[in-house]
Parts: C-alpha cells; sequence; structure tokens
C-alpha cells in the first residue's frame, strides 16, 4: 500500500471554484439571462523584434482606422480605442453576446534604440501592425575578419 502525502488545500481551490460558479450562475440569473459583454476589454497584441525594428500587431476586429488613437509620449507607446455594438440591432433582440465592446487602453514602454520619429502604422482586415524602428545605433553591423598570415 502506498501512502500518499495529505494536502489540506488540494479541496479548498475545488471548493473556491465551484463557489465562483454558483455565484456567477445567481448574479446572471438575477439579470434575467446573460449580461450584455461591455466594459473593458484588452486587444491581444503580438510583438517580435527583426533586425531593423520592433514590430506590434494588434486584433482590432470590427473596428475603423478613425476609432483608433496612436500617441507616443516619454518613451511609452499608448493606443486607445472603442470598439462599439451595432446600433442597428436592439438590445432585446439578441440571443447571445459573446464579443465584448467598450472602451480600451494599452500602453508599452519602448525600448530606448527606438526611433520614436520613423513610428509607422497601417491597418489591414483588423489587425493593426506598428513598425518601430531602431535607431542606426542600435542596428547590428556585420564586422567582416580579416585573416593574416
Amino acid at each position: 500500500m502506498t501512502l500518499v502525502p495529505w494536502d489540506p488545500f488540494k479541496n479548498l481551490m475545488t471548493l473556491q471554484d465551484r463557489m465562483n460558479r454558483l455565484f456567477d450562475e445567481t448574479v446572471q440569473r438575477g439579470q434575467g439571462g446573460e449580461p450584455m459583454a461591455r466594459g473593458t476589454w484588452l486587444p491581444p497584441v503580438d510583438i517580435y523584434e527583426t533586425d531593423e525594428a520592433v514590430v506590434m500587431s494588434a486584433e482590432l476586429p470590427g473596428m475603423d482606422e478613425s476609432d483608433v488613437d496612436i500617441q507616443v509620449r516619454d518613451n511609452t507607446l499608448t493606443i486607445k480605442g472603442e470598439r462599439k455594438l451595432e446600433k442597428d440591432v436592439k438590445e432585446e433582440s439578441y440571443h447571445r453576446v459573446e464579443r465584448t465592446y467598450g472602451a480600451f487602453t494599452r500602453s508599452f514602454t519602448l525600448p530606448a534604440t527606438i526611433d520614436q520619429d520613423g513610428i509607422t502604422a497601417s491597418y489591414k482586415k483588423g489587425v493593426l501592425e506598428i513598425r518601430m524602428p531602431k535607431s542606426a545605433k542600435a542596428v547590428p553591423q556585420q564586422i567582416k575578419i580579416s585573416i593574416t598570415e
């Protein structure tokens, strides 16, 4: 027979999950069904680096480029916007709303190697791409080794 050590916190997490679920179901029933998905949401972003730039891609489906504001101040890149619920459909007509609507703000600290004057943004098929070129000092340079005999 194998002895298993007793973990007093194992069942505590399960109990907490059950209580949270019970609380959520009770609140939703009191509101007459599922609540409209409004409030704060954060669009997901991918950030990667190439030899010449740092590139950020943000998913902003259903938004126009005029709904998005991009600013750079004190080495901080800030993206603001608002995704609005379509007004041509009444709230009572919805059966389910799973997408989130509302205003958002995302801020990112830029590394000192970024040339802030060269930052560009483009928007295509619901994806915002911000290209932040590296300053000339930050771009790696290849140094060739000469062989002497």
